[in-house]
């Protein structure tokens, strides 16, 4: 039986991000995972997703001693850029650009791939005698009660915590335990994540190509041999996204050029693509005694605006900020009550937020989709409106 301050159940980037924020912090963590984490693109499995870090996480990473590990393959975000492409054919007819200037001295947000951050993240950890990361090592059954919890793992070994911290995805085995249910939004929906490169330069802007089914969204790479590149995640119903991951190549590049309106030119297929369904889901309650929920564990978004994430570390963050504050009530009601209160407006926010654009960015009828034109040139040429949304989008406060 090994004893620590917190258990976290999941070594995703959400858990993995969650370990070195509390190790540095100076608790005693154990994080484990059934899966080791995937550090290499071109392995089976990989996870070929991006993830765009928003200003408020990066102040998180570099308390955690993270940022100073991924800032050298991190591409900023100076510009995020709505095209509406929802005319009779698949062309620009409005591009809109959200510039972080006009708000910030920095970025909007830096993006950097998923394997690359589970490679640096676990590298990271490694270096801190608090935690012990084990990976291939899963969750299997919880006991709490009010003085702490008991943890049982796949491999036989039971964990005493003080907090357990569920970042165990969307079917949380850790949440399924405590009895904790989920409201499920199902749109249809699968999403595309793939890499490619193209011959027109993305100059740090993210782009989000509104037609039909979903976003097409390009988000800026490093440069892959010689050639600029970015992260696509491509969504539309079901049936024709599990058509398009099946495509042969060249069709595919055909397909995917078009759909981008031909922007940056010819797209090319730079790495295999993974398929996954698009849902939004919500715990019925973020905590149960000795128990809290972050991450997907907690909420999945659609993969709109770079919400998904960076809602998880604003869970962090304020479970880092409690624990902090109170450490001797490290896991105990009070500390769970609060971090639900905090983070409950936040969540149904964000939520609520992303279902509307997601369902506006399916739509297929053209009246619908003029409207759709119509409200995003409006909201746009609006300064203080567009000021609003870029502080809404990042989660900073207006001065």
């Amino acid at each position: 039986m090994t004893s620590c301050d917190i258990l976290i159940s999941g070594g995703g980037v959400a858990g993995l991000t969650a370990a070195a924020v509390f190790g540095d912090a100076g608790f005693r963590v154990i994080c484990v995972d059934p899966a080791p984490p995937i550090t290499d693109s071109t392995q089976d499995g990989a996870d070929l997703r991006s993830t765009a870090f928003l200003q408020p996480a990066r102040d998180l990473l570099e308390r955690a001693g993270l940022w100073a590990r991924l800032a050298p393959h991190a591409m900023p975000l100076q510009v995020m850029r709505i095209v509406d492409a929802g005319g009779p054919a698949p062309e620009a007819r409005s591009i809109r650009d959200f510039v972080a200037d006009e708000i910030s001295e920095r970025p909007f947000g830096w993006n950097l791939p998923n394997w690359l951050l589970r490679r640096e993240m676990a590298a990271r950890l490694a270096d801190l005698p608090g935690v012990d990361f084990r990976p291939g090592i899963g969750t299997k059954s919880l006991f709490t009660r009010t003085t702490g919890a008991r943890v049982t793992l796949s491999d036989g070994d039971v964990i005493n915590a003080k907090l357990v911290i569920a970042a165990d995805g969307r079917n949380s085995p850790m949440r399924q335990a405590a009895g904790i249910s989920v409201t499920t939004q199902r749109y249809g929906q699968k999403a595309l994540a793939f890499a490619v490169s193209h011959p027109i330069p993305h100059d740090n802007v993210s782009t989000e190509i509104h037609r039909t089914g979903g976003p097409f969204t390009l988000v800026p790479l490093p440069d892959q041999n010689g050639m600029p590149s970015s992260a696509v995640v491509w969504m539309e119903p079901g049936a024709r996204a599990a058509d398009l991951a099946q495509m042969p190549v060249p069709e595919f590049e055909a397909a995917m050029t078009e759909r981008s309106c031909a922007l940056f030119g010819p797209l090319t297929l730079l790495s295999a693509r993974s398929l996954w369904p698009i849902i939004s889901q919500r715990a019925t309650r973020l905590t149960a005694e000795r128990l809290a929920l972050m991450a997907e564990a907690a909420h999945v978004m659609p993969p709109i605006g770079a919400q998904g994430l960076n809602t998880s570390l604003a869970d962090l963050a304020c479970l880092l900020d409690l624990a902090q504050a109170r450490p001797e009530g490290l896991g105990d009601a009070p500390m769970l009550d609060a971090y639900a209160r905090a983070r409950h407006t936040d969540i149904a926010l964000r939520s609520t937020g992303i279902d509307l654009l997601n369902r506006a960015a399916m739509a297929r009828a053209q009246p619908l989709r003029d409207l759709r034109a119509a409200a995003l040139n409006t909201l746009h040429g609006l300064t203080p409106v567009r000021h609003g949304l870029m502080h809404m989008g990042l989660g900073l406060r207006r001065k």
